[in-house]
């Protein structure tokens, strides 16, 4: 399978408020930049958003690298809290409902097609490409 690194961000201008995502997709000598906003969303979506769209770009199936600073994103799986939801009829651990099921919902269907492993990057740090999925993700924003 082919290697495809892809770098996410989202950004929210107030929680909830106008908020954008970026990503970076890295593919031999290739890289692409995406990004898009919503007028009326949360920091989570935008997180959310940027991970789905970068995974909907991908043609075939890959061996795929998230590089992500949201614990929330990163965490679902590397903790293995998604797989819980889907065996609690989508609800958390204390019974509540999972917010933003359906986004949720889609990158679960888009994990299974590519071999996706989740990494944590620290936010707002040394990371140039997380740095640049941010700037973009405050475009988006602006842009909108």
């Amino acid at each position: 399978m082919e290697k495809v690194i892809i770098y996410t961000d989202g950004a929210c201008s107030g929680n909830p408020g106008p908020g954008g995502w970026g990503a970076i997709l890295m593919y031999k000598d290739n890289k692409k930049e995406i990004s898009g906003g919503k007028k009326d969303t949360t920091n989570n979506v935008m997180e959310l958003t940027a991970v789905i769209e970068g995974l909907k770009m991908l043609k075939f199936p890959c061996d795929v690298e998230v590089y992500s600073d949201s614990a929330y994103v990163v965490n679902a799986f590397n903790q293995k809290w998604i797989n819980s939801w889907i065996k609690n009829n989508w609800k958390t651990s204390g019974k509540e409902p999972v917010k933003n099921k359906e986004i949720w919902q889609e990158l679960y269907e888009l994990t299974k097609i590519h071999n996706v492993k989740f990494i944590k990057v620290k936010g707002h740090s040394d990371n140039e490409f997380n740095n640049r999925c941010d700037e973009m993700a405050r475009e988006a924003i602006k842009n909108l």
